[in-house]
């Protein structure tokens, strides 16, 4: 099983495999982005040209039915009531004078006269589909294919006109497989006056809910054509135009893959280096170019150094410095923060060993990695070097950050066994993770060590000047001790004495010293501390 994992993990981190699943990715989610706007490209224009051939449609037989009316009301004023060759010949006038008009009858109770009386059309007679106050309506009259059949009736009194099914196609061209379909009973029912009958209604909802004249559906296209009757209304119903993507989408697929391949270049480059600066640590700690500073720590009312911070540092042999927030997450994702912990704790006994013990009262914090803090492994590599230095438990302190108590539970129960055996614990860069106060309750904790960031603000007008104080606050309401990082201005060092807060590094004081370094400065301030003792004797 662990060498299953070890070779699947040799193969993931190979920079031709990452690579290669960058690049198709990359370029699948290229292609499925630029497919997907074409997609909605092709709805659009779609929908808009729908809407324009509804509002086409529309006029167009909104002008058709006004002829009809119109030819209905000249007939219904002439005075005519009898069926004889002057009625026929008013009939015929009627539609020799409107357009649209295919066919005019009379009708009473014996007889039927029209304008067309060798041809069966308007003499079908049956209930009409619609009956307005003024005007009837019969729909679909014929289903013939006939162009010269009636297949829309209009009727007054005992007149009727009719327009053809010729007249019909030539006002609305519909598309194959649509239907012009005239609603009625409040959308219960509905007559195909020119195309196929289709299944009513035309979706589970409806009418539907949005008031939007066009409703889409997985098939087809649904235009609601807004009338003036409140009896009828007029549905446009055409299926879907296959999803034909527009020629310039075509060449976003070698593009996308152009660009895929970029990507995949780009993540080979990135994991070489990576790998090459992991190599390059490895040897840096076997060559030993890694090495360890110390950052001083003040008591701030009285500036003695109490303690200092240790400090892996990475020089390469052309002097360059490599920046800790550089290989220091490097090494944590590949294992090596544990050799680079154990190192910085072996050097700095090995170069302060003796200052600890001539100075009970020093201590020197070390930084823990998340995977420490989480395993009871530090604690008993810390046992082993106390014991051949002879040095005091309390003179060596931890520091965690926020980000590093993954599982509180497990790091409660690691850093309260690091406590028992006198280390101290200090939480680092407090206020930059996500530790809440009840967890901090909790935790095993000396100390608090305010994030560089908060102190900068103080004394601004920032959103987070307010930040520091309340931890201030927060640490004196637990009994906690306080560290300040980063202080740079001694106005920030009187604010924060006169905030409680007892300890700070920065600048202000001293930068980062080497061994040597900070031996001088204990030594030298215990030679001034004594001086002071015998003026004062």
């Amino acid at each position: 099983m662990v060498a299953t994992r070890e070779t699947l993990r040799s193969w993931f981190y190979r920079p031709w495999f990452l690579a290669m699943i960058a690049a198709v990715l990359s370029a699948s989610l290229l292609i499925a982005g630029g497919m997907f706007v074409a997609m909605r490209q092709v709805e659009q224009s779609e929908s808009q040209e729908m809407n324009a051939q509804g509002e086409r449609f529309l006029a167009r037989l909104e002008q058709l039915f006004g002829q009809l009316r119109e030819s209905l009301d000249d007939l219904e004023a002439q005075p005519l009531r009898s069926c004889d060759d002057e009625m026929i010949a008013t009939l015929q006038q009627v539609t020799f004078n409107y357009r649209f008009v295919y066919e005019a009858a009379y009708m009473d109770a014996s007889r039927i006269c029209s304008n067309r009386p060798r041809q069966e059309g308007v003499s079908v007679v049956r209930a009409p589909d619609i009956k307005g106050p003024t005007y009837s309506y019969w729909l679909n009259t014929t289903t013939e294919p006939d162009e010269n059949r009636a297949a829309l009736m209009l009727g007054r009194g005992n007149f009727r006109v009719a327009t053809s099914r010729g007249h019909l196609t030539d006002m609305v061209d519909l598309s194959p497989g649509s239907s012009l379909l005239v609603v009625l009973d409040h959308g219960t029912r509905a007559i195909p006056v020119l195309g196929l009958a289709q299944a009513w209604p035309p979706t589970e909802q409806w009418p539907p809910k949005s008031r939007d004249a066009l409703q889409v559906t997985q098939t087809r296209l649904i235009y609601r054509m807004p009338t003036d009757n409140p009896e009828y209304q007029l549905v446009l119903i055409t299926p879907r135009t296959g999803m034909h993507i527009p020629a310039i989408w075509w060449w976003m697929v070698p593009a996308c893959v152009l660009l895929g391949a970029f990507s995949g270049f780009f993540v080979f480059l990135l994991v070489r280096q990576r790998q090459s600066m992991d190599a390059e640590l490895h040897g840096a700690i076997r060559r030993g170019e890694l090495q360890v500073l110390y950052q001083p720590i003040f008591d701030l009312d009285s500036r003695n150094c109490v303690g200092a911070e240790a400090l892996l540092r990475w020089r390469r042999p052309d002097g360059t410095l490599t920046s800790p927030d550089l290989f220091i997450p490097m090494a944590e994702n590949t294992g090596q923060i544990r050799q680079m912990t154990d190192f910085v704790l072996q050097r700095l006994l090995e170069q302060l060993g003796q200052l600890l013990r001539a100075n009970p009262q020093l201590y020197i914090s070390v930084n823990l990695a998340a995977c420490d803090v989480m395993v009871p492994r530090i604690g008993l590599v810390m046992a082993r070097l106390l014991t051949l230095h002879r040095v005091a438990a309390r003179q060596i302190a931890f520091e965690v950050t926020e980000r590093g108590l993954i599982d509180v539970v497990v790091a409660r129960e690691n850093l309260q066994a690091l406590r028992d055996v006198g280390h101290q614990v200090l939480i680092d860069d407090f206020g930059t993770g996500y530790c809440s106060l009840a967890y901090l309750q909790t935790l095993p904790v000396d100390c608090l060590k305010i994030d560089k960031a908060f102190i900068d603000a103080l004394g601004h007008d920032a959103a987070s000047s307010g930040v520091a104080p309340h931890i201030i606050h927060m640490a004196q309401a637990l009994d906690l001790k306080v560290i300040a990082e980063g202080i740079e201005l001694e106005s920030q060092a009187q604010l924060l004495s006169s905030e409680g807060v007892k300890f700070g590094q920065g600048w202000l004081f001293a930068h980062a010293l080497s061994a040597v370094q900070f031996i001088e400065l204990i030594t030298r301030g215990r030679r001034l501390a004594g001086r002071r003792m015998d003026d004062e004797a």
